[in-house]
């Protein structure tokens, strides 16, 4: 329903009224049925407003204004780094020699983009401790897929056709399960122990000679790092399976640890969530794949080399997985992580994982006298409460998130990873300022205040937006996702 002071574009529209105008046609007209035939053609114009240019730009405006960002208030999604994005990033990417040219362009022709994606995928080497690395999948759980899909080539090519498990932590992103089924294996459920991190008497359990891979990320998913993953290397790798790494928490190791030295055959990497580009409303995402010299003749082709100091494509990979995604990767994606990790340089990138930390850890020591702590230790770039003490007030941890909003922020990952009752996950990053931290931190402590105290108005939150509380169960089976004109709702 529009609101009063917010009418909806098409409600004013008034015949005749123009927001563009297009120059005289200066060149033949031709049928329209004649060119892409009339099965194709309109029968009747389109129900589109009728507004003035300066109609259609209020109202996109205020529209834009309603959203939430990084770039507009803080946003601790935890376990996606949702971490400001520099403006310098967006305006390399934008210069004309990387803006305007074409993935079908001769190699001769475009030796400049090339050589930034080269040079890209070395500084991902160094950073990541794996032997080479690819740019061309597209996202996280796109790189997930075509690790796996390595892991899988793998094991055939050695006539090891009987390794159709991979395991997977019970906190893990809910990628990395599916990931697994889609790429035709079945995925194995190993649990943690008390601490929090992968129960090695477990893993022992189900680790055997049908274990492809174990997926995880370190730290992991409850922003504890995995102590024993030296160990556990040894048990996957003994009985003849991989190691892969899920790159999603990697701000929190960079110049600290290294996934290859710790033992992992695959990684990949969040070039959005690590590396600055911007994340969020569907992609572009990159997510690039580094792999161990063992698994390098799988990688998805064409590999980009180069030769006599020249840069080309070899497609000349006769047990490669085959391409993963059309042209070689997100191009602007990767422009702005170049320029991210070329701007800070090694020690900028080691003071990233530092401060993520050192916010993360200030944030729970602070919230921890408010709300339950699972896992009472040093945390990583994120940590975990749980809502428990305020869901027994009759205050849930949704209606936590919910009241969050009058307060102008983001919420965090809530009810997840789901091996934590009524969790909240919650990620600061390193760009943010004490002053927000803290302004945080005195929101969820009115918040648990409320919740003993006026419990309906956490409840019935958030009182503040454009949109009330809606009915989450109405809006997941019959969402509005169109205007239709005279609907009133």
């Amino acid at each position: 329903m529009a609101d009063q002071d917010f009418p909806l574009i098409f409600e004013l529209s008034q015949e005749s009224r123009t927001g563009f105008s297009l120059p005289d046609l200066d060149v033949p007209e031709m049928d329209a049925e004649d060119m892409i035939g009339s099965s194709f053609v309109r029968n009747k114009a389109a129900d589109l407003p009728e507004v003035s240019e300066l109609q259609i730009m209020r109202h996109y405006t205020a529209l834009s204004k309603r959203n939430h960002g990084v770039d507009s208030g803080f946003y601790p999604l935890g376990s996606c780094t949702m971490k400001y994005n520099p403006k310098m990033n967006e305006d390399v990417a934008r210069l004309t020699g990387f803006s305007h040219i074409h993935p079908y362009q001769a190699s001769e022709t475009v030796q400049g983009a090339l050589h930034l994606l080269y040079d890209l995928q070395q500084s991902l080497v160094s950073i990541t401790g794996m032997d080479t690395v690819t740019l061309q999948p597209a996202a996280g759980a796109h790189g997930e897929w075509t690790g796996l899909m390595m892991i899988r080539a793998y094991h055939e090519a050695n006539g090891d056709y009987g390794r159709t498990k991979v395991i997977v932590p019970d906190s893990a992103h809910g990628t990395n399960p599916a990931s697994a089924t889609v790429a035709g294996f079945e995925a194995v459920t190993v649990k943690s122990d008390e601490r929090g991190l992968v129960d090695l008497e477990d893993l022992r359990r189900v680790v055997d000679e049908q274990t492809a891979a174990l997926m995880l990320t370190n730290p992991n998913t409850l922003g504890l790092f995995e102590e024993d993953i030296e160990e556990m290397a040894a048990v996957v790798h003994e009985a003849g399976g991989k190691l892969y790494y899920d790159g999603a928490n990697l701000n929190a190791i960079l110049g600290y640890a290294r996934p290859g030295d710790m033992g992992f055959d695959v990684v990949h990497l969040n070039l959005h969530k690590t590396f600055t580009g911007p994340h969020g409303g569907g992609g572009p995402g990159s997510g690039p794949v580094g792999v161990s010299a063992e698994l390098e003749p799988y990688l998805p082709k064409p590999i980009l080399t180069k030769v006599n100091n020249q840069y080309q494509f070899d497609y000349d990979r006769p047990k490669s997985i085959g391409r993963v995604k059309p042209y070689y990767g997100n191009f602007g994606i990767n422009v702005r992580a170049y320029t991210y990790i070329r701007t800070m340089g090694p020690e900028g990138l080691k003071k990233v994982s530092e401060y993520a930390v050192i916010n993360a850890n200030y944030m729970m020591r602070r919230l921890q006298e408010q709300y339950e702590l699972p896992f009472d230790r040093h945390c990583k770039h994120e940590f975990i409460l749980s809502g428990k003490r305020q869901k027994k007030m009759g205050v849930r941890t949704l209606d936590i998130a919910k009241r969050l909003l009058d307060f102008g922020y983001h919420p965090p990952t809530i009810y997840f990873p789901i091996n934590v009752e009524e969790a909240l996950m919650i990620e600061p990053t390193e760009t943010e300022s004490k002053e927000t931290l803290d302004a945080f931190v005195e929101a969820m402590i009115q918040i648990s205040n409320e919740a003993k105290d006026n419990p309906e108005i956490v409840q019935e939150a958030p009182h503040s937006t454009i949109v009330s509380r809606m009915d989450e169960t109405q809006a997941a089976r019959k969402p509005v996702l169109s205007y239709k004109k005279g609907e009133t709702e």
